[in-house]
């Protein structure tokens, strides 16, 4: 029976919700299939623009064309079948094709030309402004370096804005990779400065624009500005839709500031950016900030070991050779379109980059030190901070919490002339990360002064927190480190020391310490003790029969927590079987326990493994399970994650009819 417009709209929109990746393309296929099959007719128009967003972003770019092809003929044969929002979406999709055909070097000039005509034919025909054609004009002119290319740019920043410009954050981005490019770099980071101070966002910035901010502070030679907006920029950068040109940004950046370890670092943190873009385009940016990088690198560290999934080369030179040997013959592809030299070029002045160094200081907790050091506490009692036996942030906290306890706020912030309170309160409300980690250093530095190593292990546990969410593994590991020493000095339960050991082994992990965070899980974990399931919790004389209660429920919820970290650790360190056996037996009990989520992501962690290990035929089930639980608690991001591994293990294994059962199940 065919659905009716709304219900076929909402199918489309439930698409459009989706992350990018492999289900959401397979899904928005299947429904424009539908649609244009079955009808309604007036969402034909819709469905096509959903699967050419959906392509848009990923390694399948490509694909777009096709979609945008039947959607402009769909126009041309039946405008009154479309509303005003899907007047905008064609129009607007039109800046999308002449960018991505552009970033391939196999699409000739001649069709780059009149599709650029075409778009500004139909939007004269429209009555639609003229900032997207001058925008694009001046985008095309640049990408292949030719005369009146200054032109084209002075009249695109200068065309009144439209419904159809770039945002408030991809305008000023554009502009500044171009005045950077001509030698404007003050100009450049001026106008992304006030970009960001303005608040501007959208899909990928600030991450985009503040990864760009922290090169061109760097050529001008300002240390400080370079690191925070380094800073900011890793902070920003998880929110990003496409993440391959920043990530790669930030690796030349650490490698040129004397990081060489946080460069090779984030390298191997997301390898497949090295081998996957949707487009050549892409490819050849992403290669180049990161040869940039090997070059520097290799100087001082031709011989240490890489491995990169999908990159034949086993130590850095070898990787610098290769990512070279990689981009060069791409320039000369875009070069030979466009018959110019302008990649060549580009390429020279990114080999001349290499000597342009900086010594930039990035270590939060280093700098968080001098300024704790120059804050005198705020003066006041050192009362008890514990409520009947817990801390205040744990003794309300949920057990069941995938993300752990949040271990901000320890000492009770009712008791304002406490100077701990205070200094966990300042640390709580400042935006800059250096400022926030010297206010839990100055709060831990008072607490331990106090003898109350308990709060001082927690606010020093926040700090290394704060470090190592902005990158700062060198300096979290240590401090993470004394914080587990103050807390068992202490006394502290294992239960509640539990949380900064997981935070710990992560930060571990990524420095390459993996079997130091698994000795680590191991040990509190041997402390935590497990109450026998069904048997009530017995009170002692110092806590009441409900606090026992809650503590024991708290010491089963936190060992659960635990033992899912050691399966992701043994999963980093290379031991796939074994990690998916103790995923899978965690993922049960986390179901037991009435925790579908951190259930779910259990079973994805073994169906991951078992593919890393080599057995798609395994990870299936699992995967199966992951999808399952995720979908029962409406968890949709991490939905589609996991139905893009099913879909591409099924697809793998040949099965292409469950792949597209699996897709089409994420629509209503």
């Amino acid at each position: 029976m065919t659905r009716t417009l709304d219900e076929a709209n909402r199918a489309v929109s439930t698409i459009m919700s989706m992350p990018y990746g492999v289900a959401r393309s397979a899904a928005a296929e299947q429904e424009a299939a539908r649609i244009t099959a079955e009808g309604p007719d007036e969402a034909r128009a819709y469905a096509l623009f959903a699967l050419v967003d959906s392509y848009t972003s990923t390694p399948e770019a490509e694909k777009a064309f096709l979609p945008f092809t039947q959607l402009l003929r769909w126009w041309d044969a039946h405008p009154e079948l479309f509303d005003g929002s899907d007047t905008h979406s064609l129009f607007w999709s039109f800046k999308w094709m002449v960018g991505l055909l552009a970033r391939f070097p196999s699409v000739p000039t001649a069709q780059l030309d009149a599709t650029l005509d075409d778009m500004e034919r139909r939007y004269a025909l429209a009555g639609n402004g003229t900032s997207a054609v001058a925008g694009e004009r001046f985008a095309w002119l640049r990408a292949q370096g030719a005369p009146g290319t200054e032109e084209a740019y002075r009249t695109w920043i200068t065309t009144p804005r439209d419904s159809f410009s770039d945002c408030a954050a991809c305008l000023p981005a554009g502009q500044a990779e171009y005045l950077a490019e001509t030698g404007r770099v003050r100009e450049a980071a001026d106008v992304v400065s006030a970009a960001v101070a303005s608040g501007a966002t959208c899909g990928d910035e600030p991450a985009g624009m503040e990864s760009l901010l922290q090169l061109l502070l760097l050529d001008l030679g300002d240390a400080a500005g370079a690191a925070a907006a380094h800073r900011s920029a890793m902070s920003h950068l998880d929110a990003a839709v496409s993440k391959e040109i920043a990530t790669s940004r930030h690796v030349e950046f650490l490698a040129r500031t004397g990081h060489p370890e946080r460069a090779l670092r984030l390298l191997h943190a997301s390898p497949e950016h090295l081998t996957v873009s949707d487009s050549p385009g892409e490819r050849l940016a992403v290669l180049t900030h990161v040869a940039v990088a090997t070059g520097v690198l290799r100087e001082t560290h031709a011989e240490t070991p890489v491995e990169l999934a999908g990159v034949p080369a086993r130590t850095v030179a070898e990787l610098d050779a290769w990512a070279r040997g990689e981009l060069t013959p791409v320039a000369r592809a875009f070069d030979a379109r466009h018959g110019t030299d302008r990649h060549a070029r580009l390429l020279d002045a990114a080999w001349e980059r290499q000597s342009r160094r900086l010594p930039v200081e990035l270590g939060v907790l280093a700098a968080a030190e001098r300024t704790a050091a120059a804050t005198g506490p705020v003066p006041g009692p050192a009362p008890d901070v514990l409520t009947d036996g817990l801390p205040v942030s744990l003794a309300g906290a949920d057990a069941g919490s995938p993300a752990g306890v949040d271990l901000a706020g320890v000492t009770d912030p009712r008791d304002d002339a406490d100077p701990v309170a205070a200094a966990l309160a300042r640390a709580e409300l400042e935006p800059d990360p250096v400022e926030a980690s010297a206010a839990y250093l100055t709060a831990a530095r008072v607490a331990e002064e106090a003898g109350r190593l308990e709060d001082a292990g927690f606010a020093l546990a926040e700090a290394a927190q704060v470090a190592a969410a902005l990158g700062d593994d060198e300096g979290a590991v240590p401090a993470f480190g004394r914080a587990v020493g103050l807390l068992r000095a202490a006394g502290t339960d294992p239960a509640y020391v539990g949380p900064v050991v997981r935070a710990a082994a992560a930060a571990q992990a990524r420095a390459g310490d993996v079997d130091a965070a698994l000795a680590a899980v191991e040990r509190v974990l041997g402390g935590v003790v497990r109450p026998t399931v069904g048997a009530p919790a017995a009170p002692t004389p110092a806590l009441s029969e409900d606090l026992a209660t809650r503590r024991a429920a708290f010491a089963a919820a936190e060992e659960r927590q635990l033992r899912d970290v050691r399966a992701r650790l043994l999963a980093t360190a290379g031991q796939h079987a074994e990690a998916a056996r103790q995923a899978e037996t965690v993922a049960e009990e986390f179901g037991r326990a009435g925790l579908p989520f951190d259930a779910a992501h259990a079973f994805w962690l073994a169906g991951s493994a078992l593919r890393a290990a080599g057995d798609a035929t395994a990870a299936v089930d699992p995967l199966r399970a992951a999808l399952e639980g995720l979908a029962a608690v409406g968890a949709r991001a991490d939905l589609a994650a996991v139905a893009d591994e099913l879909v591409g293990t099924l697809r793998g294994l040949g099965r292409a009819e469950e792949a597209d059962a699996v897709a089409a199940s994420l629509v209503p």
